[in-house]
């Protein structure tokens, strides 16, 4: 079993603050994480897999450690990767940190943006690294991109997640304390509670 992995083994409201200070890489463009959300399954209103297994979510019912990539608002890719044990849903959406590698590859993704801005939305961290539709399922242990665990430089906090009309209230939202590559809140204007 490998190092990320285990990581990941658990579940996702305890193995997402883990996840913060750890690196994706794909090619020459790496982002150390310093924002991230969690998302479990039938008991999570707010997960693409509460109503169960699709052919758009089944990566989150599978082994952690995979890719789970979709389109919001019909324009960003965003990336998750897959945890907790296999045949159990869950996800951590990789929302936001800092370009450590290849930056002058990412600002060709992202021309005009701040290097602080690089990586800072789940959007823009998806576009900084190439991310596509295309890379759903990848293992993020041995394939084209990698997720290497790393250490949080800082202190962790916790809140409500971003942009959720249900489920909006859970504190699965996780960041490092003052980055300024963390994305700002926004509550949705319909936002239920837990």
């Amino acid at each position: 079993m490998s190092a990320l992995v285990d990581l990941l083994d658990g579940p996702v409201e305890l193995v997402a603050p883990r996840l913060l200070g750890a690196v994706l890489r794909h090619g020459p463009v790496a982002v150390r994480l310093t924002e991230v959300e969690a998302y479990a399954g039938p008991d999570d209103p707010g997960s693409h897999s509460f109503r169960g297994p699709t052919a758009r979510n089944r990566v989150m019912f599978g082994p952690p450690g995979h890719l789970y990539c979709y389109l919001s608002h019909g324009i960003h890719v965003c990336a998750n990767v897959s945890v907790g044990p296999d045949g159990t849903p869950g996800g951590v959406l990789m929302r936001a940190g800092e370009v450590v590698d290849g930056i002058e590859v990412a600002r060709t993704f992202r021309p005009g943006a701040a290097d602080r801005d690089l990586a800072r939305g789940p959007g823009r961290l998806g576009r900084a690294l190439g991310i596509l539709l295309d890379h759903y399922g990848t293992d993020l242990t041995s394939g084209e991109i990698t997720l290497t665990p790393g250490e949080a430089r800082g202190e962790i906090a916790s809140g409500p997640r971003t942009g959720l009309r249900r489920a909006a209230d859970r504190p699965w939202r996780f960041w490092i304390v003052g980055d300024p590559t963390v994305s700002p809140y926004r509550r949705h204007r319909l936002a239920e509670g837990f």
